[in-house]
């Protein structure tokens, strides 16, 4: 069965991780995806680690495991284009594809004729998404911008955390490249937004993305939180703005996650924790009031939470319907049995010999589900299948760039 995007074809110039993760989302839906990388060394995260894939005989693979988190499903081609053979190879491919992904710098591009402007010229049904880190415009746009530079920027770290004067209170950072990840899921959203306008008029377009702009617009309440009331939130560690109780708090053995949503909510846990009272308290009868007297009521719920074990509340709680959970490990989460019967890990067959585990796309497709049709690939490895099959270049040419590095 073809995915939903077959017969789509995306350039992909994007290293690291919001344009590779948009590219893998499209990928994953059925789209073909050349992603370009530099001879000789190939896209930057192909050299963060350890870890590594490890080869049948546990020897390392050099196949890091960042690069596999973002690239499967794509071909890989090595192309030096700072030459200009290298450069015509990728507009030609550019004539055939019908979406370019591409994260460098402003301008970057236009030197070597692979902008929007000059590629639009030669297929103007090009959809041609530019990533940034601040955009095509703007006093910061010729700045270079990554992950943490932009969480801490654009206000996210100012929210992460435990206060300043708690223990060991500051501001964090998410523990992944969050930023990264929205911003590819954006693009995803762009591109596929722009491709129905192309439908309807076929028009290409430039789209324009930036990962401070994603930031900002990813603050969501907090944000319009501010905008309302003029006070900039503050980091409150696992606590919510806007809701109370909605936090970790300790267990006997451990920690769990109380998530009460609502004033019936709130009700049922007090009589499971035999605190009636709290109900009946008017600090505490609904959520409004308790997030006035929050720094009350947690304190008491603490002082209940802690003579129970983390699996008995959860019990406990889960059995009248209070959202609750624990603090899992990574690998905790895999030997979740959801997680399992979800089959949220696979592993595909790796060209190198080996299998390489993968975490499966989220995206759950009732009549064009998501494909694993290619592992993520070795540097250049569909290089010469890319120039022969798609741009119809014979031997001689192939190996003549090959030996002038051109092509790798």
């Amino acid at each position: 069965m073809a995915g939903a995007l077959a017969g789509l074809r995306v350039l992909d110039l994007s290293r690291v991780l919001a344009g590779p993760w948009a590219g893998q989302i499209l990928a994953d839906l059925g789209a073909e995806v050349i992603k370009v990388e530099r001879p000789g060394r190939g896209d930057d995260t192909r050299h963060w680690g350890p870890p590594f894939l490890k080869g049948p005989l546990g020897a390392n693979t050099g196949e890091s495991a960042y690069f596999l988190s973002a690239n499967r499903n794509k071909q890989s081609i090595a192309v030096d284009f700072t030459q200009p053979d290298g450069q015509q190879i990728l507009r030609d491919l550019a004539v055939k594809s019908d979406v370019v992904l591409e994260n460098f710098k402003v301008g970057g591009l236009s030197a070597y004729g692979l902008d929007y402007a000059s590629l639009s010229v030669l297929n103007p049904k090009l959809i041609y998404c530019s990533i940034t880190g601040f955009g095509q415009s703007g006093p910061y746009a010729q700045r270079a911008g990554y992950d943490f530079l932009i969480q801490g920027l654009g206000g996210l770290m100012s929210l992460t955390g435990h206060p300043d004067d708690d223990e060991g209170g500051g501001p964090v950072k998410t523990g992944v490249a969050l930023v990264d990840i929205l911003t590819g899921l954006y693009a995803t959203v762009a591109v596929l937004a722009a491709l129905n306008h192309r439908t309807q008029t076929g028009e290409g377009q430039h789209i324009d993305m930036a990962l401070l702009d994603v930031e900002v617009a990813c603050l969501a309440n907090q944000a319009m939180n501010y905008l309302v009331s003029g006070e900039s939130p503050t980091r409150l560690g696992n606590a919510h703005p806007n809701i109370v109780p909605y936090q970790a708090f300790p267990t006997a053995d451990g920690d769990m996650i109380l998530t009460i949503g609502n004033d019936a909510q709130f009700r049922r846990f007090c009589e499971v924790a035999d605190r009636l009272d709290w109900v009946n308290d008017p600090r505490f009868a609904t959520n409004q009031a308790r997030v006035v007297h929050r720094m009350e009521l947690v304190p008491l719920i603490r002082q209940v939470t802690v003579f129970r074990r983390t699996e008995e509340w959860i019990a406990l709680l889960e059995a009248v319907g209070v959202p609750c959970g624990p603090i899992n490990s990574v690998a905790q989460v895999f030997a979740d049995k959801q997680v399992a019967a979800r089959s949220l890990v696979f592993t595909m067959a790796h060209p190198l010999g080996q299998t390489v585990p993968q975490v499966a796309s989220p995206i759950r497709l009732s009549r064009t589900p998501v494909e694993y049709r290619r592992p993520p690939p070795l540097l250049g490895e569909h290089t010469e299948q890319v120039l022969r099959y798609l741009l119809g270049h014979g031997d001689a040419r192939v190996n003549a760039w090959r030996q002038a590095g051109i092509v790798g």
